[in-house]
C-alpha cells in the first residue's frame, strides 16, 4: 500500500488487528521480563501507511454519514486510528522512557536491585523502618524520571488535541466515555464521605496489626505494597497455594481456566517482571495472557482472581463479533465490572473458611481485611480522580511535583504520599475514572447475583452462567448499559456503600 492509499473501515480493521496484536506481544514480553529492551517504535514503523491523517479524514467522513448501527464501530475505528497517529509520532520516545527505567538499578543493603524489583521487594519487607529506607531509595530513582514523564505527557496532550480538535483534556474523556467526570466525581465523594467512619475504625485496627504500634501517624507509602498483601497472615495465604485455591475458586463457578485454550497463564518470577498483575488480550478471544507475580500473601489471591476475570471476559467474547467488538473499547470501565466481581469472592467470609480451614470467626476477621482494602483502595482512586481532574484542567501549570496530590491522597488514606509521586501514577485516559465506575458497577452486579442465585452466588454455577452471556457480548455495552439491565442507575452507590460499610 502506498503511502497516500487510504483503506476502506473494513480493511483498516482487518489490517489493525495485525497492528494491534504485534504491538500486544511486545508489550508482554517486556511486562514480563522476556526482553529488556522495548522495541514497539519498529513495530509502529512498519504500519506507518496503516495510518494517516487522510485515513482518519476518510473514518470521519463515513462516520458522520453511518446508520445508527455502524457508528460505533466506525467511532471505535476512529479513535484507534487517532491512537496510532499518536503512537507513529511518539512510540520512539516511548520506547526511550521505557528502557531508561527499566535500565535503572538502585543499591540496598549492598545489592543492586533493578527498580521494578525494588518496588516488588517493598511488599515483602517484614521491617518497618528497611522498608521505610527502600522506599525512600525508590521514590528519588523513580522521580528522576519525572521531567521524561512529563515531556511525554505534553507530547501526548498536543497530539490528542490536535486530532480530536478538542483542547480540553476533561471534555475530550468525557465525550469518549460518554459520562460527566464532574458528576462521576461528586457521587464519588459523597460516597467517600459516607463510609469514612466506617474506614477509620477499620484503618487503626488493621494499622496496628499490619505496620505495628510503633507506626507513624502517617506511615509513607512505601508501605502501601506490605499493607495490601496483608503480609502477617501470609502463614495462611501462601502464594504456594494460590494457583490451586483460585483455580478451584472459579471451578465452582464453572470456569475451567487451566483448561481454556485461549487464556495463557503466566505466572513465573522473574527480575524484571512487573509486580502489577495484568491480562494482555492480544487477539479476543484467541490470545488472552493472564500475567501475575506471586510474592506470598491474600493480595496474590485476589490479583489472580481480579485478572481472571479480564482473561474470562475476553476469552468468552463471541468469535463471530468484528474484531472491533472484541478488542476495541471507549473505556475499560466495562471489563472492570469482571475483575471485580471476581476478586469480590475474596471478600466472603466463607471461601475463607471453606479454602483455608479456618473458623468462622478467624474467616470473618480476614474477610474484613478485605474490606479494610477495598475502602481504602476505593477512597485512593476517588481522591486520584480529584487530583487528575484538577491536574488536567490546568494542564498548561503541571509541574514536578504537586502538593494537590500528595494532600488529596494523604487525608483520603491516612497514608503519606510523596508530591513527586503523581506523574509515575498517571494512568492514562482517566482510567482512575473507570476503576471508580466499576467499583459502583461490580457492587451493583453482586447485589442482582444475590437476588437471582443467592447468598452463594460466589460458589455457583448459576453465576458462571450469567456472567458467561455478558463475556460474549464482547467489548461493545457501555458500563452504564450494564447497569440498567440489572436494574440500578448508573451512580446508585448504594450496593457499595453497603459493602464498605458491612
Amino acid at each position: 500500500m502506498s503511502t497516500t492509499a487510504v483503506c476502506s473501515p473494513a480493511e483498516f480493521e482487518e489490517q489493525l488487528q495485525r497492528y494491534l496484536y504485534e504491538r500486544s506481544e511486545e508489550g508482554r514480553a517486556v511486562r514480563v521480563g522476556e526482553k529488556e529492551v522495548s522495541e514497539q517504535a519498529a513495530i509502529v514503523a512498519r504500519f506507518a501507511d496503516l495510518f494517516s491523517r487522510d485515513q482518519l479524514g476518510a473514518l470521519r467522513d463515513e462516520e458522520a454519514r453511518a446508520d445508527e448501527d455502524q457508528r460505533e464501530w466506525l467511532y471505535r475505528l476512529r479513535k484507534t486510528c487517532e491512537s496510532g497517529l499518536i503512537a507513529a509520532e511518539l512510540a520512539e520516545k516511548d520506547d526511550e522512557l521505557e528502557n531508561e527505567i527499566l535500565a535503572a538499578r538502585v543499591d540496598f543493603k549492598g545489592e543492586e536491585l533493578p527498580l521494578r524489583s525494588a518496588l516488588a521487594t517493598l511488599a515483602i519487607i517484614s521491617d518497618y523502618s528497611e522498608r521505610d529506607e527502600l522506599g525512600e531509595i525508590y521514590r528519588r530513582r523513580s522521580a528522576d524520571f519525572n521531567e521524561h514523564r512529563l515531556e511525554l505527557l505534553r507530547a501526548y496532550e498536543g497530539l490528542e488535541a490536535d486530532l480530536t480538535e478538542e483542547p480540553d483534556p476533561v471534555a475530550r474523556s468525557e465525550e469518549e466515555k460518554q459520562i460527566s467526570l464532574r458528576e462521576l466525581q461528586s457521587v464519588l465523594a459523597a460516597a467517600s464521605d459516607e463510609i469514612e467512619g466506617r474506614f477509620i475504625a477499620l484503618r487503626e485496627r488493621w494499622f496496628e496489626r499490619l505496620l505495628g504500634a510503633d507506626r507513624e501517624e502517617q506511615p509513607s507509602s512505601a508501605h502501601m505494597g506490605y499493607v495490601r498483601r496483608l503480609s502477617p497472615l501470609d502463614a495462611t495465604y501462601t502464594k504456594e497455594r494460590a494457583t490451586e485455591v483460585c483455580l478451584a475458586t472459579l471451578s465452582a463457578l464453572g470456569f475451567d481456566l487451566a483448561a481454556d485454550r485461549n487464556i495463557r497463564l503466566d505466572l513465573d518470577d522473574r527480575p524484571q517482571k512487573s509486580p502489577r498483575a495484568c491480562v494482555i488480550a492480544s487477539d479476543p478471544p484467541h490470545v488472552v495472557h493472564l500475567i501475575t507475580r506471586a510474592q506470598g500473601g491474600l493480595h496474590d489471591y485476589q490479583a489472580f482472581l481480579h485478572e481472571a476475570g479480564h482473561a474470562l471476559h475476553y476469552a468468552g467474547v463471541d468469535p463471530n463479533l468484528p474484531y472491533t467488538f472484541r478488542r476495541l473499547s471507549r473505556d475499560h470501565a466495562l471489563t472492570e465490572i469482571y475483575s471485580y466481581i471476581c476478586e469480590a469472592i475474596t471478600r466472603e467470609p466463607a471461601w475463607h473458611a471453606e479454602h483455608f480451614g479456618l473458623s468462622d470467626e478467624d474467616a470473618s476477621t480476614n474477610a474484613e481485611a478485605t474490606i479494610f482494602l477495598e475502602a481504602l483502595l476505593f477512597r485512593r482512586y476517588t481522591a486520584k480522580l480529584q487530583f487528575e481532574l484538577d491536574f488536567w484542567s490546568s494542564f498548561e501549570q503541571a509541574g514536578l511535583e504537586s502538593t494537590d496530590y500528595s494532600q488529596r491522597l494523604t487525608a483520603a488514606t491516612g497514608i503519606r504520599y510523596p508530591s513527586d509521586g503523581h506523574l509515575a501514577d498517571m494512568d492514562p485516559g482517566f482510567y482512575s475514572a473507570d476503576y471508580l465506575r466499576a467499583w459502583i458497577r461490580h457492587a451493583q452486579l453482586r447485589a442482582y447475583l444475590i437476588d437471582e442465585v443467592g447468598d452463594d452466588w460466589w460458589r455457583s454455577a448459576r453465576t458462571g452462567e450469567l456472567l458467561r452471556d455478558l463475556f460474549a457480548e464482547g467489548t461493545r455495552p457501555s458500563s452504564e448499559e450494564i447497569a440498567r439491565r440489572l436494574g440500578f442507575e448508573p451512580y446508585d452507590t448504594a450496593p457499595l456503600v453497603a459493602e464498605l460499610i458491612h
